[in-house]
């Protein structure tokens, strides 16, 4: 199955060009799980043949990414959390995962946006609490950015260098999504740290 939707997506991505991978880009990042191990790679082979720029293939993935991310920041927004919830289910989103999610988004504060675009799951889910926190559209706007470039560059690189062997991008995949997570973690800790020493550092200076 891996292998044909592989296929389908060299082809699709081959005949629509930057658009192709800008539109799947989108869908995977709102509420439609199209996963990204089996769009951005592809177009990485293409570039390493020849047949599509690798920097375009990064911006339209990680501009795709950013207009999906805010789809789902509108309808959180605009819908809120019961409809969200109510009609959320009729598209692959459980409540289970929202209230993960929803719980991640609370815990590390807007920074979980741009660690969110790193992580399975959570991706295509994170900017539905910051749609319902009212988040400030210039910082949404650069998290989901920075997120989306980091992910949209790893995978189209591991289809560049690995080429269109679909059981060595599967693999690999799954590798740069644990190397990801442990990244992520360590960018969290590094953040709780210093909100820490900021937070003592103003209580010190209020005595």
């Amino acid at each position: 199955m891996l292998h044909e939707a592989i296929n389908w997506l060299v082809a699709t991505i081959g005949s629509m060009g930057y658009s192709g991978i800008f539109l799947l880009m989108a869908m995977e990042s709102s509420i439609i799980p199209i996963p990204s191990e089996v769009v951005v790679p592809p177009a990485g082979y293409l570039a390493q043949q020849g047949q599509m720029n690798m920097g375009l293939v990064i911006l339209a993935g990680t501009l795709g990414s950013l207009v999906g991310a805010y789809a789902n920041y509108f309808v959180a927004r605009h819908l809120g959390r019961p409809l969200v919830l109510k009609y959320g289910r009729y598209v692959w989103i459980t409540e289970e995962h929202f209230e993960r999610v929803e719980g991640f988004f609370k815990r590390h504060g807007e920074i979980s946006t741009f660690i969110g675009r790193l992580l399975p799951v959570v991706r295509h889910l994170i900017s539905l609490p910051a749609g319902l926190a009212g988040m400030n559209h210039l910082r949404f706007t650069a998290y989901t950015l920075l997120g989306s470039a980091i992910w949209v560059t790893v995978l189209a690189y591991i289809g560049y260098f690995i080429g269109a062997n679909e059981a060595l991008i599967e693999q690999y995949a799954k590798q740069a999504v644990v190397d990801v997570i442990a990244a992520s973690l360590a960018l969290v800790a590094v953040y709780v740290w210093r909100h820490k020493r900021r937070i003592a550092r103003e209580a010190d200076q209020a005595r």
